[in-house]
This record gives C-alpha cells, structure tokens and sequence, in this order.
C-alpha cells in the first residue's frame, strides 16, 4: 500500500487519489473479491450472518458463483476490519468488534481526518478546493435521491479529496487503511432515515472551514463529523 503517487501539485477538477479500500477495476478477481467484502460486511452489520456464525470458503464461492481465491481475499479483509475472526483449525467465523475496540476505531479515524482537514485548510491548491467543492456539490444532488449506496460511494471520493489536499502522503496513507476497518460500519449507517442530508450538513462545515483555510475549524469540523458518524452508527445497530 503506498501513496508514492499522490498528486502534489496542481490537480485536475477532480483530485486523483490512490484508492487502497477499492482495488482497481483492471483485476477482474480483485474487484470481484471487493464485491464480496461489501456483500457480507453488509450482511453481518444487518445481523443476517449472525455471530459466530461459519464463513465456509467452498460455501461462500458456490453462492456467488465465483472460485475461492475472491472469497480467501474478501474474508482476509473481513478480518482486518474485525467483522470475522479467522481460527485455527476452524476456518473463519462471524465476529463482533467489541463496544470498546469499535469506539477505539471510530476515535482514532476522527482523529486523522481531522488532521487531513486541518491540513487541507492550509495546503490544497486552487484546483484542489475547486474539485473538493464539485464533489460537495454532488453529494449535495444526491442526498435528494435517497440512495445510501450511491451517496456512500461519492462520500468516499469526498474524503480522498481531504486525504489528498493534506499534502502528506503518509498521514493520507494511514488514514485510508484505518478507513478500511472502519469502512462497513461507516456505510451502514447512511441507511439511517434522514441521514443523508445530515451528513451533507456536516460536510458542508468541513468544505467552508478549508476553503476559508481554517485549519483549526476545519479540523474541528471533521472531528465533529466522525463523532457523529459513530453515533448515527450505533442508532442503526440497534435498529437491525
């Protein structure tokens, strides 16, 4: 995983960021085994695969109709997020992070990101605020649509956009790979009624602190927005 790439001077309308939490389309298995991730993460957050509950390998390929390399990849990533535990001489298994290891992740992502937005406050170029804005503006059309699935994907894009105007690669790189464990949870929760323009209200402090080079709001705003995150998350855990 590396960020040796990330854009450092003048970026097109919209920034290109390396993505370690989608593996590129080119790999057809690779994007096949992200498929599956999303597909049982979602699963187990909605209680559908219930605790403890086996993760067969041969089981998993015949109901998706794929060979196993997709699956071994997709519960390899379960795992580091903490939906499935892996054991010896059992295979895996359905997990739960527990109530402390969850808020431990969720303080932690709020913690970088609001180092990203402080920094971005202070770094992004013109170009970068004027592509950080256009995604804005699309999660602003799509919190309309009541499509969780869809505004979750452009809300991704709008914090690689944060992640890259901090102009440091390293803090941008350990930012995405904690956003990979956190990922599932943080998607469960745009199913939440109303949330979608919640989030886009909470973005929208985010967006006015960089392009006014707050850093100090800016961070404190992105802080805010994860701690809420975490919050919308746990109402919807308690609803499935």
């Amino acid at each position: 995983m590396t960020l040796d790439d990330f854009p450092r001077g003048v970026l097109p309308a919209e920034p290109v960021v390396p993505r370690v939490d989608r593996p590129s389309p080119s790999v057809q298995k690779v994007t096949r085994a992200e498929e599956l991730r999303l597909q049982l993460a979602d699963e187990i957050v909605r209680g559908a695969l219930a605790p403890g509950a086996p993760l067969d390998e041969t089981d998993i390929a015949r109901r998706f109709n794929v060979s196993r390399t997709p699956v071994r990849e997709a519960l390899r990533q379960l795992v580091a997020s903490g939906l499935v535990e892996s054991r010896a001489h059992r295979g895996a298994v359905v997990a739960q992070p527990s109530v402390e290891r969850l808020t431990s992740m969720f303080e932690a992502m709020a913690e970088l990101e609001a180092l990203c937005a402080g920094l971005a406050a202070e770094r992004m170029s013109a170009a970068e605020r004027h592509g950080l804005e256009a995604v804005h503006e699309e999660l602003r059309v799509l919190s309309y649509a009541g499509n969780p699935d869809r505004f979750h994907e452009v809300n991704e894009r709008f914090h690689n956009a944060i992640y890259a105007g901090s102009q440091n690669g390293y803090i941008a790189e350990i930012t995405l790979a904690t956003r990979v464990r956190v990922q599932p949870f943080r998607r469960a929760q745009f199913r939440n009624l109303g949330r979608l323009a919640k989030s886009q209200a909470e973005h929208d402090r985010v967006v006015v602190a960089i392009m006014r080079g707050d850093k100090q709001g800016a961070a404190a705003a992105m802080r805010a927005h994860i701690e809420l995150v975490r919050g919308e998350y746990e109402i919807y855990a308690v609803s499935v």
